[in-house]
């Protein structure tokens, strides 16, 4: 390629950069313009909430005042009455007492209408302007705190920017130096071949006069040899060293590509969050809560007969939640907060190589690197761990200083005779302003402390992110990377065989076996949405082949979990039941007769391949499992259809989807509940089964997966056991699970059936009877009566 050619390669990749991070740069901007529109929208909504409460207080005054009128204007006219003992006898008629009553309580609710008034003029409105205060104090510095994170992510792009042209320059040099050296051979090849032409030229009868010519002849071509051999030295020099240089800055733009990219990971998905999270949202909702809170309990106690009207308005205080809150923003602004894409190695011309090169002379270099990156972050870990606790422990004070219980208000309309123990009772609550002022001071102090270690938990986290990812790319390269093997060893001790296992997916496999070790009894699994980050973060690990629900660790959110099984399904790129295949189902579900119903579902699905089958098995029998629990979680057969009909059978197009979806449903519950019936037995179809203990199991004929039958289990059982237990009364037991028989010997019967107990043949194993028929019944699968076991 020429030099022009080299030139504008060069300037085209640098030009893409340049487009990706002004990109980078127009959504950091957006989105400091979205924090200042919700910052205004906040100031605003505060705004009007005072100018709506000054309007009301004016309103319940003139209120008050009306009623006051109306009360003396007929108190009065009673008074006037001439006839004193007309009356007093008169009083002592229902209708009168009715009449004072009403009149009283007339008084009674102007009083309440002026506590009201009073209530939300020197109560409820300073309230609003504090959280006006604080909301505006709060968000300065967080955008002070975003501003310094949206810098350091540009400084650490430009980083890369300086990084990558050193890199395609020393590569360009290194070419230079290839090409000048290639040049130099050429001439020595090319002097060597004139050399010996002339040599060959001359004759051995030449005169002893030209002798002495071609001596000299010869002496200056040997020069010019030398020359040429040492300009080759040199260049061969030259070219060794930039080549080294090329690899050393390829190395470093490796690094720090790798660095930059889980640094701009690190800001959209953890710093936005943590920045709206714990620094624009600080203490707003809790805030806001109490002061709506405080006009909930002065309504509640003027008016028990308003409760529906202030239900709605109880809901949406009850509803107040950051968390939520900066969910549906950052919904709502998808385009400004969702990470960019990867950057991507961008070679030079000519440059294959795109991982780190720990060849020699620069592996005992890297070695050196990676303990010392090591060595570090281990510091730097225990530090900012420190800083994190310290910090959270602030945030902790700040959230008891701005969740104070002080809402109530319910003193305020116990009333005395007098009107001054109204206003009395108002002053001496929260808004005093001894109180208010020491709260402030020590709030605002807290928040100064609070934010100092934010910033510097921020900033020890950006460095540890960089750190760790050059220290992982460092110890992928060199083999010495422990992670994979804990990983390995982590997923091969929850598989009993890997080449069984396969055959169900890891995040469906791994997402079943946490919910039935910790979420069987969880309210709602499946039906509640979880959190879309976590929900996301567990998705991207298994995609990457990690198990991040491994071990017995149970600090993952039940919701997003049930959440990423859901999204697998949903997103086949094939639907679980295929489509070519629906109209056969729904001429299923038509059928009234259960039994037979799910015996034409088992023919139509036994045309599937075989691993769809055990993937359907596997499901199904861990749904079913499910729903014995619907007591707690609330969900049956159906509810489990409702929330999985859509992602596992979709419906074609040109059908009425609401029907047609009622059927999907059906179908799905059906299946659910006739699972044993539907799909092939282990011995029909060799594959994993679903164990109720949340693990994959590969099939053996023990019901707990023994490596013994029924019937060797009662071998070892002596005759006289057995006539002596003939004697014994039978036993009652109640049938914990469902289970099916599988030999001759072997008892069927579902969840709660009666079972009559005869005599144990062996720890696993009991004589009984159900329906009739006497056989074996599994011990783990009943409950015993303990008042009737001797």
């Amino acid at each position: 390629m020429t030099s022009p050619a080299k030139f504008k390669k060069d300037k085209e990749i640098i030009a893409e950069y340049d487009t990706q991070v002004k990109e980078i740069r127009a959504q950091l901007t957006e989105q400091m313009k979205c924090l200042d529109q919700q910052c205004e929208l906040r100031v605003q909504l505060l705004q009007d909430l005072q100018d709506f409460f000054r309007k009301k207080a004016e309103i319940e005054m003139d209120y008050s005042r009306n009623l006051e009128k109306l009360a003396e204007r007929f108190l009065a006219k009673t008074r006037s009455t001439k006839d004193q003992q007309f009356k007093k006898d008169q009083n002592v008629l229902s209708p009168v007492n009715c009449w004072n009553l009403l009149l009283n309580q007339v008084k009674r609710e102007s009083r309440d209408h002026t506590t009201l008034s009073d209530i939300y003029l020197n109560n409820i409105i300073p309230r609003f302007v504090q959280v006006s205060e604080d909301s505006g104090r709060l968000f300065k510095k967080s955008k002070e705190v975003g501003q310094q994170l949206q810098d350091d992510l540009m400084k650490v792009l430009n980083e890369l920017y300086s990084v990558m042209k050193t890199y395609h320059m020393y590569n360009a040099d290194s070419i230079s130096a290839q090409s000048k050296l290639k040049e130099a051979e050429k001439q020595e090849e090319k002097q060597f071949g004139k050399s010996v032409k002339q040599e060959d030229r001359q004759t051995p009868r030449s005169p002893d006069s030209s002798s002495n010519v071609r001596i000299e002849e010869k002496h200056v071509r040997r020069s010019s040899v030398k020359k040429i051999e040492k300009m080759k030295e040199k260049r061969q020099a030259k070219y060794t060293e930039n080549k080294l240089k090329a690899i050393k800055a390829r190395n470093e733009y490796l690094l720090a590509l790798e660095a930059t990219n889980a640094s701009v990971f690190k800001y959209y998905i953890h710093d936005l969050s943590d920045l709206i999270d714990q620094c624009c949202d600080l203490g707003y909702h809790a805030s806001l809560n109490r002061a709506l809170r405080t006009f909930l309990s002065a309504e509640l106690n003027l008016e028990q007969s308003k409760h529906e009207g202030l239900d709605a308005i109880e809901n949406a205080v009850e509803n107040l939640d950051a968390t939520s809150d900066k969910q549906r923003l950052m919904e709502m602004y998808n385009n400004v907060f969702c990470p960019p894409m990867k950057f991507e190695f961008q070679p030079h011309m000519g440059d294959m190589a795109s991982q780190l090169c720990a060849q020699q002379p620069v592996q005992s270099e890297l070695v050196q690197r990676c303990q010392q990156l090591q060595s570090r972050l281990s510091t730097l870990k225990i530090e900012n761990e420190e800083v994190k606790k310290t910090m959270e422990a602030t945030l902790q004070t700040i959230q008891d200083i701005v969740t104070v219980e002080d809402f109530d208000v319910s003193d305020c309309f116990q009333y005395s005779n007098s009107m001054e123990s109204v206003k009395s009772t108002v002053s001496e609550t929260f808004m005093s302003k001894p109180s208010i002022a020491k709260r402030r001071a020590n709030q605002q102090e807290t928040e100064q402390f609070y934010f100092t270690k934010m910033k510097e938990y921020l900033e020890g986290r950006n460095l540890i992110t960089k750190l760790q990812a050059k220290h992982d790319l460092l110890q992928k390269t060199l083999g010495e990377s422990q992670r994979t093997d804990c990983s390995l060893a982590r997923r091969s001790s929850t598989v009993r065989k890997q080449d069984s296992s396969q055959a169900i997916p890891l995040v469906v496999e791994s997402c079943i076996r946490f919910i039935s070790r910790h979420g069987l009894q969880h309210e709602g699994i499946f039906r509640v949405s979880g959190s879309q980050v976590e929900v996301n973060d567990i998705k991207n690990a298994f995609e990457r082949g990690e198990d991040p629900l491994a071990g017995d660790q149970n600090d993952h959110d039940m919701d997003s979990i049930a959440g990423v099984l859901k999204l697998y399904f949903r997103g086949l790129e094939h639907p679980l039941f295929p489509k070519d295949i629906f109209h056969d189902l729904m001429a299923c579900v038509t059928m009234d007769n259960l039994q037979e119903r799910a015996l034409h579902i088992r023919k139509v699905l036994l045309v599937l391949p075989k691993t769809t089958l055990i993937i359907m098995r596997y499901l199904f029998a861990f749904l079913n499992h499910l729903s014995q629990f619907s007591e707690e979680n609330m969900m049956d057969p159906y509810n489990l259809a409702i929330c999985f009909g859509p992602s596992l059978m979709s419906v074609p197009e040109g059908h009425d989807q609401v029907s047609c979806q009622a059927h999907v449903n059906e179908l799905i519950k059906t299946t659910i509940i006739q699972h044993e019936n539907i799909f092939p037995t282990p011995r029909e179809l060799e594959g994993p089964v679903y164990s109720r203990g949340g693990s994959t199991e590969d099939y053996c004929d023990s019901p707990h997966g023994e490596t013994t039958s029924a019937e060797d289990s009662t071998q070892d059982v002596t005759t006289e056991h057995h006539t002596s237990d003939d004697e014994c009364e039978p036993i009652e037991a109640i049938a914990k699970f469902d289970y099916v028989g599988r030999t001759a010997r072997e008892l069927s019967f579902k969840k709660g059936a009666s079972l009559l107990l005869y005599q144990r043949a062996s720890d696993d194993w009991w004589e009984g009877r159900h329906n009739g028929m006497d056989g074996l019944i599994p011990h783990q699968y009943i409950v015993v009566q303990d008042t009737l076991i001797s």
